[in-house]
């Protein structure tokens, strides 16, 4: 290749404590979305290595080392990943913008979080109580918090860095043995932030990574050995985490995203409105699970609003990832990339008028103008696309939004565009979703202590400050029975 070419080591298991050879897989490559240059061979985890994972995980199962002296220990070595995340901050930048695509300005924010949100683990760690003595009229009663054992955590190509970072330390403070599926799409970003946990000094067995594609994943969820299942990605595949989950019963976390619906009220601010869908429908490069999807707005704003998102999709500057003057850089894998192609052509079939104002940079990468598709019936325009694409459709009141944007709920996020706040907030109350923004798209939380539940077909359990362990450890109560019980 030639030596401008972006080139990455090809990403390797670590089973058992070692660093071990992933096998490839024939001829693929994982590329560069900027260029569609390879970049390195695409890998998978030999049934044998498989194995030989899940025996170590199993082996590493120990509910009883949760003394305040050993917490404090785990609390040390994952303060220690946290300062060797610090020193490696750009690394992780600069390998996430070129895996999925999103401009380097974004990817380097998303890794200044990380050293805070291990730090937070940490944290919870030492002052969460293991051993809890419950009233119980003198007799010794007592609610353990026990880990479930060997965890299986998938995490996605959109957040090849930051998912499995807070995954995998809170699976650790709660005390389960890991085993790490990254996305087949990015593994060399997961491979850097598994190297700094390694280097902070992990008890054996704390962590392992396997690499492979969805057949990987599978036969971990699958696995009686495995007990609880994290998984964020699309609804296809979290079903059949799901189905796997249920043969025995597993724990599981599924984050699986949808068409998260906007409702634009007839007092609402068009600047503020067509501000915030931009921003949220071009955040990652659209690729993310929170995104806007489908905007519901009254006939009298649907072309104002229309015409206001094409200006600003226009001013848009797309480009090469790690150009620091970029606002959207390429999608981030020829899969996601036909995918969206093809969403966009069923919006057509169902009758949108297409909008893709910006300009495309002549780079041969996975590049597409942000989108607006306009004018197809809202009850059938469902489907998540999970790009930088929105939907526009005409509603007669802000009943009929709710009633449309319920009878096919994304069930993880929704957003109220409305001058009203008081009003936006009771419209925003009565959507099936577990978060509703009001007159905006961040990703931050909203709320120091927000706790989102994943509803309907969002998932299975939520995210929150009491999600570490909740999702990895259950409880068991241990006491002194006594004969004046009234049954």
């Amino acid at each position: 290749m030639a030596s401008n070419e972006v080139t990455f080591p090809t990403p390797v298991n670590y089973i058992a404590d070692e660093w071990c050879e992933s096998a490839t897989v024939g001829d693929a490559w994982n590329v560069d979305p900027n260029t569609r240059v390879p970049v390195h061979q695409q890998i998978t985890t030999p049934p044998d290595d498989l194995e030989r994972a899940l025996r170590h995980a199993e082996r590493s199962y120990d509910i009883g080392c949760w003394d305040e002296a050993a917490r404090s220990a785990r609390a040390d070595i994952l303060e220690r990943v946290a300062e060797i995340i610090e020193s490696r901050l750009e690394d992780i930048a600069r390998t996430d913008s070129l895996t999925t695509g999103i401009p380097i300005t974004v990817t380097r924010t998303i890794a200044a979080f990380l050293p805070a949100r291990v730090r937070a683990a940490a944290s919870d760690l030492v002052s969460t109580p293991r051993v809890t003595a419950l009233a119980a009229g003198g007799r010794d009663v007592r609610l353990y918090q026990v880990p479930w054992g060997p965890a299986a955590i998938l995490t996605p190509w959109n957040g090849p860095s930051f998912i499995p970072t807070i995954k995998i330390a809170n699976a650790i403070a709660a005390g389960c043995p890991v085993i790490l599926k990254p996305s087949e799409h990015a593994p060399a970003s997961t491979q850097i932030i598994v190297e700094c946990f390694v280097q902070a000094g992990l008890p054996s067995g704390a962590l392992q990574m396997v690499h492979g594609a969805g057949d990987i994943g599978a036969e971990l969820c699958a696995d009686p050995r495995i007990k609880v299942v994290s998984f964020t990605g699309g609804p296809g595949a979290g079903r059949a985490v799901a189905r796997a989950g249920a043969e025995d019963f597993k724990v599981l976390q599924l984050e699986l995203g949808g068409n998260n619906p906007v409702l634009v009220l007839d007092d609402a601010d068009l600047d503020v409105t067509a501000d915030g869908i931009v921003e949220g429908m071009t955040k990652f490069n659209g690729q993310w699970c929170e995104g806007p999807g489908k905007i519901l707005a009254p006939h009298s704003l649907v072309d104002p609003l229309l015409e206001a998102l094409t200006e600003r999709i226009s001013k848009l500057v797309v480009g090469h990832s790690l150009d620091p003057k970029v606002d959207i850089g390429p999608i981030s894998n020829r899969a996601q990339f036909e995918a969206l192609q093809g969403g966009i052509e069923k919006l057509r079939e169902l009758g949108a008028t297409i909008r893709q104002p910006a300009q495309m940079p002549e780079l041969g990468g996975f590049f597409m103008s942000p989108t607006i598709a306009s004018g197809a019936d809202p009850a059938k325009a469902t489907a998540e696309l999970f790009g930088p694409v929105v939907s526009l459709h005409a509603v007669s009141s802000s009943e009929e939004a709710l009633r449309i944007a319920n009878a096919n709920p994304s069930g993880l996020d929704a957003y109220v565009f409305g001058a009203d706040t008081q009003r936006a907030l009771d419209i925003g109350s009565k959507i099936i979703a577990g978060e509703v923004r009001i007159n905006g798209a961040k990703l931050a939380d909203l709320g120091e202590d927000s706790a989102q539940s994943f509803w309907g077909p969002s998932g299975i359990g939520g995210h929150g400050p009491a999600e570490s362990v909740r999702v990895f450890c259950g409880h068991r109560v241990v006491g002194v029975d006594s004969p004046d019980l009234p049954l």
